[in-house]
């Protein structure tokens, strides 16, 4: 069993989501500025929708700091809810229902199968725990895992590549700076590419329509060794891929070159390994995105996700009632037009988590004095020998 694992509780319009961090090490400082700085980013965005205007998110540390230090034991986060005060008569934990039952299931989104798996009547009893909005606690907990990975001279950044088929030019993708994030409504470096997002934004939101894409996760600082070849649930790029195919609307993740690396030779795709001067290794290539046999390598990590468009249409796609079983057009939720940058914050926190477990399982992770110093001895190591 992994040191490092966290769990996540609560529905979308329930009184509040709550996530429980266990495993990292007693001794470390944290932020909870920086805590809140990522969930205000996970709100924002250029084609969020009306819910972003109700919550204003802020966690409350519940257990596992004691005077802005981590003591080692679990660490509970909470984030109340405040628009749970409109839907109390909907979602209270006892007393009889009211209001009416959710039975037009939702093409895309967990509702049909959820009802049929959880043998329920109402679909609002799967659609409030299958939300996006649990990934509020995910960026909660990324942030502090961000502080943990910080403290040992790792950084986690992303940008946004591409939003219904409007893509970033190359140059400006690759124009990012290690450890530090763009302030853009799109969490887009490229300007020009931006404003057409943006256009594409407005034009499917006035056809009720919503749009997906593409954003990119780099890990600045990491030294190689992490992760291992041994067996194929220690492998990193494993990890990272399942990490960030269980964030809601993911449907595609590629670790550097990815899909190209099956229209290229292997002479135009492996990244040769050279000497400089001084004796020491490097690359003028990284296709490998950072990863190689399931182990980082000492370049960047680069992963990138594809989400599709969000299930919930203003303009519904047909469907059927549970209940009577007829034809009827899918349910309306309040819902985002496009979530790529939101989602792009999500993927920080998942990486952030992954490699922040990784750490862990190579270092231990009992107090922070003793993980410094194995990181610093190992670091010396490999710089020295390799």
């Amino acid at each position: 069993m992994s040191i490092l694992r966290f769990m996540t509780a609560g529905e979308s319009h329930g009184p509040c989501l709550t996530a429980i961090l266990e495993g990292l090490p007693a001794g470390l400082a944290l932020n909870l500025e920086a805590i809140n700085e990522d969930l205000a980013r996970r709100q924002q965005g250029y084609g969020r929708g009306g819910r972003m205007k109700i919550e204003t998110d802020r966690v409350d540390v519940i257990s596992g700091v004691r005077f802005g230090e981590t003591i080692g034991g679990p660490i509970t986060l909470q984030v109340v809810n405040k628009d749970f005060s409109n839907w109390t008569d909907r979602m209270a934990a006892f007393g009889e229902p009211s209001g009416p039952k959710v039975t037009a299931a939702r093409p895309g989104h967990a509702d049909l199968t959820g009802v049929k798996k959880y043998d329920r009547r109402d679909v609002r009893d799967i659609l409030e725990r299958s939300s996006a909005r649990e990934t509020t606690m995910r960026v909660a907990v990324g942030a502090v895992c961000k502080e943990f990975l910080r403290a040992l001279g790792i950084s986690i950044t992303s940008q946004v590549l591409n939003i219904g088929g409007v893509s970033v030019a190359e140059n400006k993708a690759e124009s990012r700076q290690p450890g530090r994030n763009n302030s853009s409504e799109l969490n887009c470096l490229d300007p020009v590419a931006e404003q057409n997002m943006k256009k594409k934004i407005d034009e499917a939101k006035k056809a009720g329509d919503t749009l997906g894409g593409i954003f990119e996760v780099v890990v600045h600082g990491a030294p190689a060794g992490l992760g291992s070849h041994i067996q194929w649930d220690r492998r990193l790029d494993a990890k990272l891929a399942g990490a960030m195919m269980s964030i809601q609307a993911i449907k595609g993740v590629e670790i550097g070159a990815g899909f190209q690396c099956a229209n290229l030779p292997g002479s135009r795709i492996h990244d040769e390994i050279f000497l400089d001067e001084s004796g020491q290794v490097y690359r003028r290539t990284n296709r490998a995105g950072g990863l190689e046999g399931g182990m980082t390598n000492g370049e960047d990590v680069i992963v990138r996700a594809a989400m599709k468009p969000i299930p919930t249409l203003m303009t519904p796609l047909h469907s059927i009632d549970i209940e009577s079983r007829q034809a009827v057009l899918a349910c309306k939720e309040r819902s985002d037009t496009c979530a790529v940058p939101a989602a792009s914050v999500v993927g920080e926190a998942m990486t952030a988590f992954v490699f922040a477990e990784a750490v862990c399982d190579k270092f231990g992770s009992d107090a922070m004095t003793d993980v410094k110093a194995a990181v610093r001895q190992y670091r010396e190591r490999i710089g020295r020998d390799w």
